[in-house]
């Protein structure tokens, strides 16, 4: 990137100040006072939000007679990666959008925050809360370390199973190591999740790809059933010219790029354009800016209305000094060797499609151009569909893995599978319960198989 203008580097204080924690958690007066304001209801309406069903108001209860173990254990039980989701579960649309202090005109409990405090008191006062199973003869191989895979591993261990997770990342966690935003959730706040699960026995082994290191007749002779966690693959890319440039990232790269470097080392330009208007497309956007880029734009082909992503994620992005271009299509990245500028034409709405969204038709004689430094491809992620089409049995659906939705059982009775292979791409949370649901799964077809035989 020696072409391209790059970014001037910040000092280090602002670094931190930059990528420092946007949730701060609560002090342990206020998280009492938060507590207090619960009506802790019987039919708890958040509970039934949660994908995990995480028995909320139990767990606040419990923090408003000083209980702190018990509420990060009631926490924990339900969600082995409840820390993680306090941190960046959607709570506004989930838990806290299903309160019923909306209906009494009062602000929501703010379940996200207490949940975090509860979790955080949990791994900043070392108890145990939970140990493995009485051990059983059967051993499950799981593919992919991300949150459906360390929730199944978790479960299955409390049972008794050999759990043994697969990965090709130099580190485990998947997403919540390398593409959830720093300032959100950082790679360290991620590992010690991912201790927690080691502690029940589980076994991860990094740097091992299935399908290179080890292929699935392997797996199938040594393992009793395999779980299928392999989240999504590369972002999908505009197909148009200029996107070889140098200058131009996919979002996930560059997202893992903050993750996993110190934040000086890491060059971005003067002027940077996000391509996509999701969620992830917020994270690349606010991240930049953090980095030090003086002009940052995300470029959406459809109007402010049917943006993807949360609206308070669109807020923190405006609070950032991101500018949104609407009703704008990306149709060529020009410059020479590096990117110059991003040639755009100007969109209407048209007729609405199958998915729910009105197209977006080009207007003639619209042609734009943005100057930029850098662009980066937000679109989303493609399936992992090279390897997923090697999985024997395993029938797929637009690329994704086809599974019974009580169990996550795939078509091949040995196969089980959760997480954003399977339901196309969704929250952490969502992941966390389809690898509860498949571990449960497992351990039905686990004991309908019966005993290893002898030597195996």
């Amino acid at each position: 990137m020696s072409e391209i203008r790059l970014a001037p580097k910040l000092r280090p204080e602002e670094y931190r100040t930059n990528f420092g924690d946007i949730n701060r958690a609560l002090s342990p007066g206020a998280a009492l006072a938060e507590a207090s304001r619960c009506l802790f209801c019987f039919d708890a309406p958040c509970t039934a939000a949660c994908p995990t069903h995480i028995d909320v108001p139990a767990f606040i209860k419990k923090i408003a007679t000083g209980n702190m173990r018990g509420s990060a254990r009631e926490i924990l039980s339900a969600n082995i990666l409840g820390a993680s989701c306090a941190r960046v579960c959607p709570v506004e649309v989930l838990c806290e959008g299903a309160c019923v202090m909306h209906g009494r005109g009062e602000p929501p409990i703010q379940i996200g925050r207490l949940q975090r405090h509860a979790t955080d008191w949990a791994f900043q006062n070392p108890v145990q809360l939970f140990a493995p199973g009485s051990a059983r003869d059967k051993r499950v191989a799981l593919i992919g370390a991300g949150p459906a895979s360390l929730s199944c591993a978790a479960e299955l261990a409390k049972m008794g199973y050999g759990a043994v997770i697969l990965d090709r990342h130099p580190l485990p966690g998947g997403l919540n190591t390398y593409g959830i935003a720093y300032y959100k959730m950082t790679p360290e706040e991620s590992l010690r999740e991912i201790n927690l699960v080691r502690s029940l026995g589980v076994k991860i082994q990094c740097g091992v790809q299935v399908g290179h290191d080890l292929t699935l007749e392997d797996l199938e002779a040594d393992f009793d059933a395999i779980f299928i966690g392999v989240g999504l693959g590369k972002t999908r890319r505009l197909g148009i010219p200029g996107e070889n440039l140098a200058g131009v990232y996919e979002a996930i790269d560059f997202i893992e790029e903050v993750k996993s470097k110190p934040f000086a080392e890491i060059d971005v330009g003067r002027r940077v354009v996000v391509i996509g208007a999701g969620n992830t497309s917020i994270d690349c956007a606010t991240q930049a800016r953090r980095l030090g880029a003086e002009w940052v734009a995300i470029v959406y082909r459809r109007g402010e209305s049917e943006m993807p992503a949360y609206h308070y994620e669109y807020e923190l992005a405006k609070q950032d000094g991101v500018q949104f271009l609407w009703h704008a299509q990306p149709v060529e990245i020009q410059g020479n060797a590096f990117v110059q500028r991003l040639v755009c034409v100007r969109t209407r709405s048209g007729a609405r499609e199958a998915s729910g969204s009105f197209r977006a038709d080009e207007i003639p004689e619209s042609r734009f151009f943005i100057e930029t430094d850098m662009v980066i491809e937000a679109l989303g992620q493609d399936p992992r569909s090279s390897f997923l089409e090697k999985l024997p049995g395993v029938q797929l659906e637009k690329g994704r893995v086809v599974v019974d939705p009580g169990t996550g059982q795939t078509a091949n009775p040995k196969y089980f599978s959760g997480g954003d292979c399977a339901n196309g791409g969704k929250e952490v949370v969502d992941a966390v319960a389809d690898g509860k649901r498949a571990a449960a799964g497992i351990d039905r077809y686990l004991r309908a198989v019966g005993p290893r035989p002898p030597g195996l």
